[in-house]
């Protein structure tokens, strides 16, 4: 009886413990999460480095992390720069007034006259839906161009974030098979469980980060160019939100692109408007299309419904770092279910 009492209560505290160390470490889940997604994705240039250099653990994690730094991290910093000086530069104009969210409304209505009389034929006053659409459209694009700002004051936190997970990534690269090997020893789940879980981890935060990192970043270039192209104003920034958008798989960069080719109906500019709308739907959408089921989908061996629900409940709970972690919840959701059915069902 005591020793069941000394079971129960040493359970109680491992759990307190844990949840306790949980919290403490909650401002830095971030840099922890990135830490570990950077240590999956970079490990086979690891495990190369070790086959041709020997067992040398620093210097091998060194060298994959200085490699990490020049083709990911670095070029992100550039841009992020970039992206904050054209968000500053938007946020001065909607502030003076040079660009005035409510004239671009009016000419839209003005363009487009057919819209206000479907919404009289359903019993909608034009008049209330404009002034909202107005009031959110200016609230919105201020907001944006606020937020851009905050970032760039704010550079010193992500240096610091960026930091700790780079720190963390490198113990990760050096003692990632050794923390594995501990995980399995402690949880109990079961080794062969535990395994498998351990390899849909990987390969799904591979799958996910990788593939939809690829679809981001060519979306966001093919829509800066096409906005470059046909001068219309701070094209860097609207690339690097059609590259954040395209997180949200079907519809993401549509969100940018479409509403400026409407635009550029609205003010005459048909020439533009029209190569636009032709270039977003089949350049922009072949990419989505084509690159997103063959880099995520295939990979992760998910559905695509799935992925789609999952990448969006994930940003909506988590942010940013929702369109890794929605996904590989999923995946680890199926996982467990299917070792549920072959273990405890007796399922082939």
């Amino acid at each position: 009886m005591r020793e069941q009492l000394e079971r129960r209560a040493f359970l109680l505290l491992l759990a307190a413990v844990t949840l306790a160390f949980g919290f403490i470490l909650e401002p830095f889940w971030s840099s922890i999460f990135w830490a570990c997604a950077v240590a999956v994705i970079f490990f086979p240039l690891q495990s190369l480095l070790v086959r041709y250099w020997g067992h040398r653990p620093n210097t091998n994690a060194l060298v994959t992390l200085a490699i990490c730094m020049t083709i990911v991290v670095i070029p992100v910093i550039f841009l992020t720069t970039a992206f904050v000086q054209e968000g500053i530069l938007l946020y001065q104009r909607l502030d003076s007034g040079d660009i005035d969210p409510r004239e671009m409304l009016i000419k839209l209505r003005d363009a487009f006259p057919i819209i206000d009389e479907l919404l009289v034929e359903f019993g909608i006053n034009p008049n209330d839906i404009r002034d909202q659409v107005i009031s959110g459209v200016q609230v919105t694009s201020k907001f944006l161009a606020k937020e851009t700002l905050t970032i760039g004051q704010n550079t010193f936190g992500f240096l610091i974030s960026l930091t700790l997970m780079m720190y963390l990534a490198f113990f990760l690269l050096r003692d990632g098979q050794t923390i594995k090997e501990l995980m399995i020893k402690a949880l109990p789940i079961g080794d062969d469980r535990e395994q498998a879980l351990f390899a849909k981890f990987v390969e799904v935060t591979r799958a996910t980060v990788k593939g939809n990192l690829v679809v981001a970043i060519v979306q966001g270039a093919l829509g800066g160019f096409i906005f470059w192209l046909l001068d219309i104003p701070a094209p860097l920034l609207w690339g690097v939100i059609m590259a954040f958008l395209s997180l949200i798989p079907a519809v993401g960069a549509a969100l940018v692109w479409f509403p400026a080719g409407l635009y550029l109906y609205a003010t005459g500019e048909w020439v533009s408007a029209t190569v636009l709308m032709a270039y977003g739907a089949i350049i922009i959408g072949l990419a989505d299309n084509v690159l997103r089921p063959i880099l995520v989908g295939r990979d992760t061996k998910l559905p695509d419904y799935v992925v789609l629900f999952s990448t969006i409940g994930g940003i909506s709970l988590f942010g940013i770092n929702g369109f890794v972690i929605g996904p590989l919840v999923a995946a680890l959701f199926m996982a467990v279910w299917q070792i549920f059915m072959t273990d405890f069902n007796d399922e082939p």
